[in-house]
């Protein structure tokens, strides 16, 4: 990933600003600290696979990665969530149905694949409507020439007689 400063554009990032949604350079990240020291910052290495959107948001959690997710409320959640989810009385989610991301990916992945499935189907049911449409747009041009070519005759008729 590289730094979202045009100047930067050619330097690697080292971190990610989850508040100000930028990676930045060491050069930017020297700065940044300095004017906002609260701003949760994330060093990013050169593993990929490690994706600043793969942390908790929630407070005192922000170390932790979102493994798990709950089915009722739609949401990513960390084990610590988890733990504190699932003890009775504490938390909105203690009744929840949570389930390991992995497991999600591919219900996810298979949703998506019925969606673009279903999309291409109105699409093609779109263009044979739209065809048809041109069709009688067509028609209603050739009888719109035949009629206007009989009132022309006709009025040709009753000027000559």
């Amino acid at each position: 990933m590289k730094c979202f400063l045009k100047e930067h554009g050619d330097i690697n990032a080292i971190i990610y600003c989850r508040k100000c949604e930028k990676y930045m350079c060491n050069k930017c990240e020297a700065y940044h600290s300095k004017l906002f020291d609260d701003h949760q910052n994330y060093v990013l290495n050169n593993n990929l696979e490690e994706i600043f959107n793969e942390f908790c948001e929630e407070e005192n959690y922000t170390n932790f990665r979102l493994n798990y997710f709950c089915k009722t409320h739609n949401k990513l959640c960390c084990a610590a969530c988890i733990t504190k989810i699932k003890r009775k009385g504490d938390g909105q989610h203690s009744g929840c149905d949570i389930c390991c991301i992995e497991d999600i990916k591919e219900e996810k992945e298979n949703k998506i694949k019925d969606n673009i499935k279903l999309l291409e189907e109105l699409s093609t049911k779109f263009n044979e409507s739209f065809n048809d449409i041109n069709k009688i747009y067509e028609e209603i041009n050739e009888n719109k020439e035949k009629l206007k070519s009989e009132i022309q005759n006709k009025i040709s008729r009753i000027i000559v007689h």
